[in-house]
């Protein structure tokens, strides 16, 4: 910043800075990225567009989340490496489609309503694991099935899908469904989706900035003023939610879920056709977190030991 003389940057565009302040602790401590903030911030509140929100999303998280996950793998915090593989090449999968034949399709207003209609499910599924589920949790998966490996690919190919749109949403989809359905420990599954998005948003900065060449100076400076901010809120999320209980961190993250949907109702205006659709993202949401999870797999003769 001293060198290229931005340090003026500061002026205009200390509202991020702040945002970040919060999103990047967010990043770190939980299964959403710093995206899960700043896209409804921006988009909903300073009402930026959100492809800028998204490609700001992407950029940050490259830095933030990566910094978390190197936090993780230094600190030795435990992860679930058949999740964070198996979901990872669905994730690739997802964004690569999503960024070139899903994004075009998408107008601001629709990308505005799906966001906090997807996020409103996550919010019930977050709910449901926090303080309804009475479960025993485990430390890893167990063998899956090929059928198994399947779902949980397709399940992150949607989930890359999700971040293709908003900059974010590989960690929602996954962390959500092998909570619910294979009851890994909250402890376990956090850590591995912050490595995922990490993962997930240096693909999508990629794919913005050198194949589709679609990142916006707006959104690099958004980034600019944030990098001092994030590369060590993420990290210190990442330490906190390591020595504290999850549930008060649930519970400020399910507020501002149905906060952000009531807020966007309130913004948008959507029309019938909007509220329409927001309701199929919506049901989708609950399909995957829900409907999914109870589905029983057919029986194999021969397990694999992926």
């Amino acid at each position: 910043m001293s060198i290229t003389q931005n340090w003026s940057l500061f002026l205009d565009n200390w509202f991020m800075t702040v945002t970040m302040i919060f999103g990047s602790f967010v990043a770190g401590a939980s299964s959403e990225g710093g995206g899960a903030i700043a896209y409804p911030a921006m988009t909903l509140l300073f009402n930026i567009g959100p492809d800028v929100a998204r490609n700001f999303s992407f950029a940050i998280q490259s830095f933030g989340m990566s910094f978390a996950a190197i936090w993780i793998f230094l600190s030795k915090i435990k992860i679930e490496k058949n999740y964070l593989l198996i979901a990872g090449v669905g994730g690739a999968i997802g964004i690569i489609f999503g960024s070139y034949f899903i994004v075009p399709l998408i107008t601001p207003s629709y990308a505005k309503m799906m966001f906090v209609s997807f996020w409103l499910s996550f919010g019930m599924a977050l709910w449901v694991v926090n303080f309804v589920q009475k479960r025993d949790s485990k430390e890893q998966l167990p063998v899956l099935t090929t059928y198994q490996k399947v779902e949980l690919l397709l399940i992150g190919v949607l989930g890359g899908m999700f971040s293709s749109v908003f900059g974010n949403g590989i960690d929602i989809c996954t962390f959500a469904f092998v909570v619910l359905k294979y009851g890994l420990s909250e402890k376990i599954a956090t850590p591995t989706s912050v490595i995922l998005m990490a993962s997930n948003a240096i693909l999508g900065t990629f794919l913005n900035v050198f194949v589709l060449d679609t990142m916006q100076a707006e959104a690099i400076n958004y980034l600019l003023v944030c990098l001092p901010v994030v590369i060590f809120g993420a990290p210190l999320g990442a330490f906190v939610i390591n020595q504290i209980g999850r549930k008060s961190i649930a519970t400020i993250l399910i507020t501002i879920i149905v906060v952000q949907f009531i807020t966007a109702l309130i913004i948008i205006r959507p029309s019938f056709m909007n509220l329409i659709f927001s309701l199929g993202i919506f049901l989708l949401g609950v399909a995957v977190f829900f409907l999914l999870t109870k589905i029983k797999p057919p029986q194999e003769t021969n397990q694999s030991t992926f």
